[in-house]
């Protein structure tokens, strides 16, 4: 009972402090981010101090190194932090702009103009920069939020809220406009996604397993992609240095996140001319292919089974199909991605165009990374999530996608007849 009583009060908070975030000007809001930005290299130590407890403990519970990687914080990664939230802070507020007037013969000026969502729960596992990119993304489009990191990150997390909290004090923001569930419990995760009085939409960023438990216990609308099913089809005309480059680098940059590539599809005639190679140079490289030993000459390849084509392996495996022709290639990506990130390596127009025009993924990419699905790298400066949906947000979410609208109607006393 308590339990319940605890997280209503966060949502009557939430909802109290998003009111009040409405009337904050954009100016007091950026200066807000600055400042954290600045509190953050200040409080590093202690940050991570924080973080290698976090680090400590995944490590005794023999969590796997792409868990290692997510979780961890660094001097690069701490002054990543400080980067995004001075990028954030430097845009320019997604609220109050004019998206569309009409003017009616009748005399009507009709504005569409957008408005914050409200209250925004996002939930999310061992990233702790996702608290940093959620909270200051939730801000700068003047929604209240509310965070539930995984226990994994728990400590990390406290440590970057502290600091936050003081930036909010010294800048006069609205109490508790952002907020942190820290129980680690997933009972504290079920009451928030169906508190539909008081949250707006829920954004869950982790596994499958958190993903499919929130779509499937939400009452709260949900921004979501189940996993990263990422394909490279290099295509019968692709340039081979771009594709040994672009595949190493969409793999191997940091296999842990989303943006990684995990199946890799060879057009076969550009098999028949390059293939031995590229796998070669990729085996050279770290990566641990998994494909038809029978078809490359490598003794370091593992045969691949049907189970590794449509798996998120989060590591630095890949699993390779030489595929007839880009029919085959789109095929496959349909049977087995995720709708989340996908590419074509070519230097033929008339083929990617073809890969944009047939695959629904919320991002196509041409001779270009993988690991570029990520909402700083297209000028959102973070990204709150990337999500698969159609209606509202698509790809990665930064402070624009965070906005809902209002028609705006002025008149001169004129009626309907």
């Amino acid at each position: 009972m308590s339990d319940n009583f605890n997280i209503l009060a966060v949502g009557e908070n939430a909802r109290s402090a998003a009111l009040a975030l409405s009337e904050i000007s954009d100016k007091v809001i950026s200066e807000t981010l600055v400042l954290f930005s600045s509190l953050i290299k200040k409080n590093k130590d202690k940050i991570l101090k924080a973080n290698e407890e976090d680090v400590q403990l995944a490590l005794h519970n023999n969590a796997s190194n792409a868990f290692i990687d997510r979780l961890r914080l660094n001097e690069d990664r701490i002054n990543s932090l400080q980067s995004a939230m001075c990028d954030i802070a430097n845009q320019n507020s997604p609220v109050d702009q004019i998206l569309e007037s009409i003017k009616r013969p009748n005399g009507l000026e009709i504005n569409k103009v957008t408005t914050p969502i409200g209250v925004i729960g996002v939930i999310f596992e061992s990233r702790p920069n996702v608290f940093c990119d959620a909270a200051a993304l939730c801000l700068k489009s003047k929604n209240s939020s509310i965070l539930k990191p995984g226990s994994d990150a728990l400590k990390t997390v406290r440590a970057l809220f502290d600091v936050l909290a003081i930036s909010l004090m010294d800048m006069g923001m609205p109490k508790k406009c952002v907020q942190i569930l820290g129980s680690g419990s997933r009972e504290e995760v079920k009451l928030l996604v169906n508190m539909t009085d008081y949250v707006d939409v829920v954004i869950p960023r982790g596994g499958r397993n958190l993903v499919e438990f929130i779509k499937r216990e939400a009452k709260v609308p949900v921004f979501a992609h189940l996993e990263g099913i990422v394909h490279i089809y290099v295509h019968n005309k692709a340039d081979i240095n771009v594709a040994k480059e672009v595949v190493l680098n969409s793999k191997s940059r940091r296999p842990g996140i989303c943006g990684a590539v995990e199946t890799l599809l060879v057009d076969k005639e550009f098999y028949n001319k390059n293939g031995n190679e590229l796998i070669d140079f990729l085996i050279t490289k770290g990566i641990e292919i998994r494909a038809d030993k029978n078809l490359f000459n490598n003794k370091f390849i593992v045969d691949v089974s049907d189970n590794d084509y449509g798996f998120e392996f989060l590591e630095n495996i890949l699993a390779v199909k030489v595929v007839e022709d880009i029919d085959s290639a789109i095929l496959h990506i349909r049977n087995f991605g995720s709708n989340h990130t996908d590419c074509i390596l070519t230097r033929d127009e008339a083929a990617s165009k073809l890969f944009f025009k047939r695959l629904d993924s919320s991002i196509l990419l041409c001779n270009a990374s993988t690991q570029f699905a990520d909402g700083g790298e297209f000028g959102f400066g973070a990204e709150i999530g990337i999500s698969t949906n159609k209606l509202h947000a698509r790809g990665p979410i930064g402070a624009q996608h965070l906005v809902s609208f209002q028609y705006h109607v002025r008149g001169n006393g004129v009626l309907r007849p």
